[in-house]
C-alpha cells in the first residue's frame, strides 16, 4: 500500500474537502491500519461501533475508488515507531467480519531530480572561480570545451611528488601561495650563482614572469590565497637565468641543473619573436638537451615543455626558433577563451599541443600569481601555456611516475583533441590524427591524459634513420616550385636504425638567399601529408639563408616511414628586392624518428582494445617473420590429446622403435613428437604439435598430475605455476621482484632495479623512490625531506632545513616559518608580529597600517595613501599627513590655492562631494572647502 502522509480529511470519492474549514483529530501520526471489509453496510456499521469502543480507533472512509477498502487511523500507537505496533487492535485480524488487514509503514520514495555533483570540487581560494579555463564545463562560460582538469583531480592526481622547475628570471619562493609547494633542492640563481632564485625587485616589477608561471603549475590549494595551481600538490622550484647576459654556458647550466631529481622543466621563452630572427640553443645548450633525455629522471628522460613563442603579429614562424623546433622539446600553442587563434600566435609544425590563454583586449586573461605577493588577472600570451602543460604533465607523472620523455609525447598526440579550436588547416594524417599547424594535435585532455598514463607501457626503443642526403646545388626559380623527391626503405636494410612507425621528422637544410623572408618550405610525406615547414615574413630581410638549419615537422606522426618524401620550396618576391638575384638549395637530409615496431601493439589487449581499434587492419597483424621464436605465443590445448591411429598401426607399434620419452602406449613413429602419451612431460598442442620432453623448457613449468608443460605468466623465465606471483626468474628485459614473485618491466614504488642481478630490491625505509642502492633516495615518503639523496626527519616548526649543512636550522626569531635563517626569509611571521617589506615586525612603520590577510596567521603592512604620514585601517583613511597638505576628515589635501576655481565651479565640488568621494582630491579642494 502507498504511503499516505497528507493531513487532509479522507472523504469519500466524489466529495471535496472544505478548505477553509481544518479538521481537528487527535490522531495525526503515521501508524495506521487499512481493512478491507464485508460490502454489507449494516455490518461495517456493526464493526465500526464495537472498534471504536474495544481498541479506540477512529475511522477515516474509503480510500479512493477501491470498494470495500476502508482506513482507521488508531491514537495509541507511537509515531514513526521502528517496531510493529501491539495491543488490542491486533486481534483485528481474528474477526470473521475483517477479511484482510494490514498495518502501513513508512516507504522511502525520492524525487527523480538531477541532484548536484557529489564529487564537486571546493576551494577557499579567493580567485579560484575565476580561473575560467578550469571551468569551461559550467552552463555560463564562453569557452565550450574541457581541458579536464578538475575531472583530472576528481581522479586523484594532483601532481603529488613530481618536481616542476621554471626556467625564468627567478620565482617568488616565499609568495604565501608558492611556499607551501617550494623545493629548493629544484632551485638555483644561475645570474648570480647561488640558490636563491628569488626575482631582483625594481620600481617596474619586470621581473615577474617567473613568479606567475610558476603559479598556473603549483600554487597551493585551499590555503585561502589566490588560485589554485593545476598540480597543487607538486614541487615547484625555479632556475633564475634570464636577468642576466644569457650565453650558451648559462642555458647549458640551467638545462643541466639536477636531472635526475628535477622532472619537468618549463620555459616560456626563446629567441626574439620579431619575425626575422633564426636562433636556436648553441652547441653546448644541445648537449644540456641530449644529457637531460639520455641521462635524466634515471634515464627516463627530462621532460622539456616550451612555448611555442609570441610572434604572430611580426608575422613570424616558430620553426625558425630551435627551442620550439627541437624533438626533445614539447612546443605547446595557446587559443582564445572563444576557440580562435590569438593574435601573437605563431603557427609551425613542430607544435604539438594547445591550451587556452588569453586573447583580445576585451577576452579573459589568465589569474595566477604575481610579484611582492600578489595576486593578477592580467597573464598572457604562450607564456602562459607552457606552464599549464607542465602542470598537467605533473598529474600523468603522479599516474604513471615511469613515463618515458617520449611516452609523454605519445600521451600527448593521442589524447589531446581539436575541440572547437577553429583553424583553416586541420587535416587528417595517414595515421588518423587529426593536427593543425596553429593548434598541433589540439587542445591538451588532463583526465584522458591521466586515464592513458596510468595503463601506459613504454613505447619501443627510438630509431633515428637518415633516409635521404641530396648535396646537388640547384637553383630556386623565382614563384614556381622547386620540387625534389626522395625515395628510401627508412633504413629497413639495418634492424638497429629502421623507421616504419614516424615520430619527429626533421629536414636539415641549406639555402644561400639575398631575402630568406621569401621563401616557403614544404614537406610531403609517403601518406599525403604535406607539413608547412617554413611561412614567408615579412620582415625578415637577411641574405644570410639557412647553414644546417633542421626544421622539424610532427605531422606525420604514426605513419609509415617508407617511400617516397617530396621537398618543394617556393620563392616568392618582395617588390623591393632585385629579381635577378636566386637563391640556392645548397644540400638538404632527411632524417626520421621513430620505430621499428607499433608503439602500441606491445600493450595488453585488455588495456589496449579502444586503441586497436582506430589501427587500420593491416597495421593490426604484423609481418610473420618479424616475430622471434620467444615472441609466438603457443597457445595451450587443454583437452587431452587421442592418437588417431590407422588399421595397420598397431604393427607399426610393435615394430617401430619408439623416442625414449614416449610412455606405455607407444608411438606412431620414432619422433619425440609421434608418441601417443609421454613418460614425463608433454610440450605444445594439438594444433602446434605436441612432442615428449624430459624437461620443461624456459617459460614452462612441469605439471607432474596432467605430465603437461604449461606456459608460465608473462615476463617468467621460471616459474612454479602458471600465477602472476609464482615467477622464479624472469625473462631478459624483466626484473624479479622476490618479494612478490612477479616480473616487472619497472620496479615499482619503494624498490630499486639491481641491474647486476636483475631484481627488485628494498629501499630504505624513509625512502618512497630510490636508485642504485637502498639509501639512495629520490623520493621521500612522508615526514622525511630529501637531501642529497638521502632522506631525513621534516623539521619542526619554527626552523628550516640547511641542504648544505644537512641539518634542520633555526628561523629568525620573527618567523613562525621559513626557508632560511635570515630576517628576510619568512614565509609566515610569529605571533604578534606583521609583514612588512619582506620583514617581520613588531609594529607596522610610519606610513604603513596593519590588515588581516584571509589563511595568514598574521597581518601584512599596507601602505598608506602618499600623502598620509599615518592611518588606520585603511590606505585612504588618515590620521596624520605629510608637510605641505592638510587634512580635511580622512583626507589629506594639498596646500596649494586653486586661483581658477569659481563660485560656480566650487558649489558643483561640494554639491558632489568631489573631495570626500577623493575623486579630485588633489583639485582645489582647500579653495572649495576652506573657503566657505
Amino acid at each position: 500500500m502507498s504511503r499516505l502522509l497528507s493531513r487532509e480529511e479522507h472523504l469519500p470519492s466524489g466529495e471535496m474537502p472544505d478548505k477553509k474549514k481544518e479538521p481537528h483529530f487527535p490522531w495525526r501520526i503515521i501508524w495506521d491500519f487499512v481493512f478491507r471489509l464485508p460490502p454489507s453496510r449494516v455490518q461495517f456499521w456493526k464493526l465500526f461501533v464495537r472498534l471504536l469502543i474495544d481498541v479506540i480507533l477512529l475511522l477515516v472512509l474509503q480510500i479512493g475508488n477501491l470498494e470495500d477498502y476502508y482506513h482507521f487511523y488508531h491514537s495509541k500507537t507511537f509515531k514513526r515507531s521502528t517496531l510493529s505496533s501491539r495491543g488490542p487492535h491486533t486481534f483485528l485480524r481474528m474477526d470473521p467480519q475483517v477479511k484482510w488487514l494490514q498495518q502501513q509503514e513508512v516507504k522511502r520514495r525520492v524525487k527523480r531530480q538531477v541532484r548536484s555533483d557529489p564529487q564537486a570540487l571546493y576551494f577557499n581560494d579567493p580567485i579560484w572561480s575565476n580561473m575560467w579555463y578550469l571551468h569551461c564545463g559550467d552552463k555560463n562560460s564562453r569557452c565550450r570545451s574541457e581541458m579536464n582538469v578538475q575531472a583530472a583531480w576528481k581522479r586523484g592526481y594532483t601532481g603529488k611528488n613530481v618536481v616542476v622547475t621554471i626556467l625564468d628570471d627567478g620565482i617568488e619562493r616565499n609568495h604565501p601561495d608558492l611556499a607551501p609547494n617550494y623545493d629548493s633542492y629544484a632551485s638555483y640563481d644561475v645570474n648570480g650563482n647561488d640558490y636563491d632564485p628569488s626575482p631582483r625587485y625594481d620600481a617596474s616589477n619586470e621581473n615577474k614572469h617567473g613568479t606567475r608561471c610558476a603559479g598556473e603549475v603549483a600554487a597551493s590549494a585551499n590555503n585561502s590565497y589566490c588560485i589554485v595551481g593545476i598540480a597543487y600538490n607538486a614541487k615547484i622550484g625555479g632556475i633564475r637565468m634570464l636577468d642576466g647576459d644569457v650565453t650558451d654556458v648559462v642555458e647549458a647550466k640551467s638545462l643541466g641543473i639536477r636531472p635526475n631529481y628535477i622532472d619537468i622543466y618549463s620555459a616560456s621563452w626563446g629567441p626574439d619573436d620579431d619575425g626575422k630572427t633564426v636562433d636556436g640553443p648553441g652547441r653546448l645548450a644541445k648537449q644540456a638537451f641530449e644529457y637531460g633525455i639520455k641521462k635524466g629522471r634515471q634515464g627516463l628522460g627530462s621532460i622539456f615543455v616550451w612555448a611555442s613563442g609570441n610572434g604572430g603579429r611580426e608575422g613570424d614562424y616558430c620553426s625558425c626558433d630551435g627551442y620550439t623546433n627541437s624533438i626533445y622539446t614539447i612546443s605547446v600553442s595557446s587559443a582564445t577563451e572563444n576557440g580562435y587563434k590569438p593574435w601573437y600566435l605563431e603557427e609551425c609544425a613542430s607544435t604539438l599541443a594547445t591550451t587556452y590563454s588569453s586573447g583580445a583586449f576585451y577576452e579573459r586573461k589568465i589569474v595566477t600569481t604575481d610579484l611582492r605577493q600578489r595576486c593578477t588577472d592580467g597573464h598572457t600570451g604562450t607564456s602562459v601555456s607552457a606552464p599549464m602543460v607542465a602542470g598537467i604533465i605533473a598529474l600523468a607523472l603522479e599516474a604513471n611516475s615511469q613515463l618515458t620523455w617520449r611516452d609523454v609525447q605519445h600521451l600527448l598526440v593521442k589524447t589531446s583533441r581539436p575541440a572547437h579550436l577553429k583553424a583553416s588547416d586541420w587535416k587528417v594524417n595517414g595515421a588518423g590524427h587529426k593536427v593543425s599547424h596553429f593548434y598541433g594535435f589540439g587542445l591538451v585532455d588532463a583526465e584522458a591524459l591521466v586515464v592513458e598514463a596510468k595503463k601506459w607501457t613504454a613505447v619501443p626503443l627510438q630509431h633515428m634513420c637518415v633516409a635521404a642526403s641530396d648535396k646537388r646545388p640547384r637553383s630556386i626559380p623565382l614563384v614556381q616550385v622547386l620540387r625534389t623527391m626522395a625515395l628510401t626503405s627508412a633504413c629497413a636494410e639495418h634492424s638497429d636504425q629502421q623507421v616504419v612507425y614516424l615520430e619527429h621528422v626533421v629536414v636539415r637544410i641549406s639555402i644561400s638567399h639575398p631575402r630568406r623572408g621569401d621563401l616557403q618550405i614544404y614537406l610531403i610525406s609517403p601518406s599525403g601529408t604535406k607539413s608547412q615547414l617554413l611561412a614567408k615574413r615579412l620582415l625578415d630581410l637577411s641574405n644570410e639563408g639557412f647553414t644546417n638549419w633542421e626544421f622539424m615537422t610532427v605531422h606525420c606522426w604514426g605513419e609509415k616511414a617508407e617511400g617516397q618524401w617530396t621537398l618543394e620550396i617556393q620563392d616568392l618576391p618582395s617588390q623591393v628586392r632585385n629579381p635577378e638575384k636566386q637563391g640556392k638549395l645548397k644540400e638538404w637530409s632527411l632524417i626520421l624518428y621513430g620505430t621499428a615496431e607499433h608503439p602500441y601493439h606491445t600493450f595488453s589487449a585488455h588495456q589496449s582494445r579502444s586503441r586497436m581499434l582506430e589501427l587500420s587492419a593491416p597495421e593490426l597483424e604484423p609481418p610473420k617473420a618479424a616475430l622471434s621464436p620467444s615472441q609466438v605465443e603457443v597457445p595451450e590445448d587443454e583437452e587431452d590429446y587421442t592418437a588417431h591411429s590407422t588399421p595397420g598401426s598397431a604393427n607399426i607399434l610393435q615394430t617401430s622403435v619408439c623416442h625414449p620419452e614416449c610412455g606405455d602406449k607407444g608411438c606412431d613413429g620414432p619422433n619425440a613428437d609421434q608418441c601417443l602419451n609421454c613418460i614425463h612431460f608433454s610440450l605444445g598442442s594439438v594444433k602446434t604439435s605436441r612432442k615428449c620432453v624430459s624437461v620443461c623448457p624456459l617459460g614452462y613449468f612441469g605439471d607432474t598430475a596432467a605430465r603437461r608443460c604449461r606456459r608460465c605468466h608473462k615476463g617468467c623465465e621460471t616459474c612454479s605455476g602458471r600465477g602472476a606471483t609464482q615467477c622464479l626468474s624472469c625473462r631478459r628485459g624483466f626484473y624479479h621482484h622476490q618479494e612478490m614473485n612477479t616480473c616487472v618491466t619497472l620496479c615499482p614504488a619503494g624498490f630499486y632495479a639491481d641491474e647486476s642481478q636483475k631484481n627488485c630490491l628494498k629501499c630504505h625505509p624513509s625512502c618512497k623512490k630510490c636508485v642504485d642502492e637502498p639509501e639512495k633516495c629520490t623520493v621521500c615518503k612522508e615526514g622525511f625531506s630529501l637531501a642529497r639523496g638521502s632522506c631525513i626527519p621534516d623539521c619542526e616548526p619554527g626552523t628550516y632545513f640547511d641542504s648544505e649543512l644537512i641539518r634542520c636550522g633555526e628561523c629568525h626569531h620573527t618567523c613562525g616559518t621559513c626557508v632560511g635563517p635570515g630576517r628576510e626569509e619568512c614565509i609566515h611571521c610569529a605571533k604578534n608580529f606583521h609583514f612588512q617589506d619582506w620583514k617581520c615586525v613588531p609594529a607596522c612603520g610610519e606610513g604603513f597600517y596593519p590588515e588581516e590577510m584571509p589563511g595568514l596567521p598574521h597581518k601584512v603592512c599596507r601602505r598608506c595613501d602618499e600623502n598620509c604620514l599615518s592611518c588606520a585601517g585603511s590606505s585612504r583613511n588618515c590620521s596624520r599627513c605629510k608637510t605641505g597638505f592638510t587634512q580635511l576628515g580622512t583626507s589629506c589635501i594639498t596646500n596649494h590655492t586653486c586661483s581658477n576655481a569659481d563660485e560656480t565651479f566650487c558649489e558643483m565640488v561640494k554639491s558632489n562631494r568631489l573631495c570626500e568621494r577623493k575623486l579630485f582630491i588633489q583639485f582645489c579642494c582647500r579653495t572649495c572647502l576652506l573657503a566657505g
